[in-house]
């Protein structure tokens, strides 16, 4: 088979190595041309290399091209694949500092609450200057596979104001199937059977059967806290269990900013959350993550680039769901997974317009979404607080409505448990204010906001949360990794 992908964002090296290599596990698709594209020239040369290097040490005919011209790297696309971050790191520190500054804490911020919220400002005129240039120069009816966050902002827009054919990809609903499967003792993953439904991040297990054996609650209760490991880095998530009855995708880190209850006072954080590793709900892991894993890719490259020259080995394939997704559009071999798509009916107490995640089969008919899902209702309701924020987050970043912008977050679980409407005002002010640059559609109200600030009598405070670590140097990552071997 012939035919063209293109990566947006492919400056995202690990993420694209990996959809790369997955993508050529897949037989008939070693002779596909992978056009790349970013806004940075150092980056894509850096992943350009990695992948030359990787089709020399496989003998493959597949085309690797990169390009800063995005619109050079869509033309004649069939699949259009992004993993983009909008503002880089730079903006991201602020999704996570000035938050900070009014009391909300967020581990990831990058779905919802506040820093999701303005991360969802940044992306979503991106992503529709993306739909734009596949309207017009990509192959007809080409199909984009969205991987960025915010998963549902993202994809409402493309969808909804984009008009293209538009999917959206997230890894959650594998990895917590990974823990279910490793607390019951399956001998593999294919023992277990599962149905998870709701929206991305907040996706629920509302059947469980191990080798067709129905799970409950109190077994899975029981499995989880008699786990050694989960049942110290997944209290949150254990409570809500026990409370909801079914078990969350999410991360303990990430559920926990999705809802008001366990961020909401600074003494509680430490009770819920478990610190051996950023995901369970360090004060800005992810950002501190994402910075330790940039510096080290930077100093490493050499490295990295070495370990390239490697034969593929198809059972290593990974579970991100693209390559899978292509394979079965192409081949017709049946997939069965977890897709971002507008409802439509297929979660019958979820509204119409919002993007869900649930599971679909994929042929060369498309993807065929599994309809008439209900959820539990406290799922349903926890799910509803999040759309409505989503949908009128969506609204203001295409409309660059500053006071839609301000209710969106206002009506945010964390921030309404946490801010008051004075100071959720003057934190989008202030967020805006600082992201400008990054922020078009906010152009014309920028200047007020400002004039806002410099007469605000909100308090703020220098507060760097509840549960921060600093970023490690190059040389205590070695160490580490050093001791972690030695350990081994």
């Amino acid at each position: 088979m012939s035919f063209k992908i293109a990566i947006i964002g492919a400056g995202s090296v690990g993420f694209t190595k990996k959809l790369f290599t997955d993508l050529l596990c897949v037989p008939e698709f070693r002779d596909i041309e992978v056009a790349l594209t970013d806004i940075s020239q150092h980056n894509l040369d850096m992943i350009r290399a990695i992948l030359d290097k990787i089709v020399e040490a496989n003998g493959f005919p597949v085309k690797v091209t990169a390009h800063t011209d995005r619109r050079r790297a869509l033309e004649g696309a069939k699949y259009i694949i992004s993993c983009v971050r909008v503002g880089g790191l730079e903006a991201y520190a602020d999704d996570i500092r000035i938050p900070l500054k009014y009391g909300i804490d967020q581990c990831v911020g990058d779905t919802i609450c506040a820093g999701g919220i303005l991360y969802g400002q940044r992306n979503i005129p991106v992503i529709l200057d993306f739909c734009k240039d596949i309207r017009e120069v990509a192959a007809p009816g080409a199909k984009f596979l969205n991987y960025a966050n915010p998963m549902a902002m993202n994809t409402w827009a493309a969808i909804e104001y984009g008009k293209v054919d538009t999917v959206g990809l997230c890894h959650g609903v594998q990895h917590g199937a990974e823990q279910i499967a490793e607390i019951l003792g399956a001998k593999s993953l294919a023992d277990l059977d599962y149905i998870c439904s709701g929206i991305n991040h907040q996706t629920w297990f509302i059947d469980l059967r191990l080798n067709g054996r129905k799970i409950g609650k109190e077994e899975l209760v029981a499995a989880f806290e008699a786990h050694p490991v989960f049942s110290q880095q997944e209290k949150l998530r254990i409570d809500v269990l026990k409370r909801f009855g079914v078990y969350s995708t999410e991360s303990n880190g990430h559920l926990s900013e999705y809802l008001p209850w366990y961020r909401k006072r600074p003494e509680e954080i430490a009770r819920w959350i478990d610190m051996s590793d950023w995901i369970h709900g360090e004060t800005g892991g992810y950002l501190r993550h994402s910075t330790e894993t940039r510096n080290w890719f930077e100093t490493e490259f050499p490295q990295f680039l070495a370990s390239a020259d490697k034969p593929i080995d198809p059972a290593k394939r990974s579970n991100e769901h693209a390559s899978h997704i292509l394979e079965a559009l192409e081949t017709g071999r049946v997939y069965r997974g977890h897709f971002n798509v507008k409802n439509n009916g297929v979660i019958s107490n979820l509204p119409a317009d919002a993007i869900i995640e649930s599971p679909g089969f994929v042929d060369r008919f498309g993807i065929n979404m599994v309809s008439d899902i209900t959820l539990p209702e406290a799922c349903a309701a926890t799910c509803m607080a999040s759309i409505n924020v989503q949908r009128m987050s969506v609204h203001a970043a295409v409309t660059g409505d500053i006071d839609l912008l301000k209710l969106a977050v206002l009506h945010d679980p964390l921030v309404g448990a946490v801010a008051t409407p004075e100071e959720v005002w003057q934190m989008v002010d202030e967020m805006v204010v600082a992201q400008a640059r990054w922020l078009p559609q906010y152009a014309d109200a920028v200047p007020a906001a400002k004039e806002r600030l410099a007469r605000s009598t909100v308090k703020t405070r220098d507060w760097a949360g509840a549960a921060r670590r600093n970023v490690r140097s190059i040389e205590e990552l070695r160490a580490e990794k050093s001791a972690l071997k030695k350990a081994v």
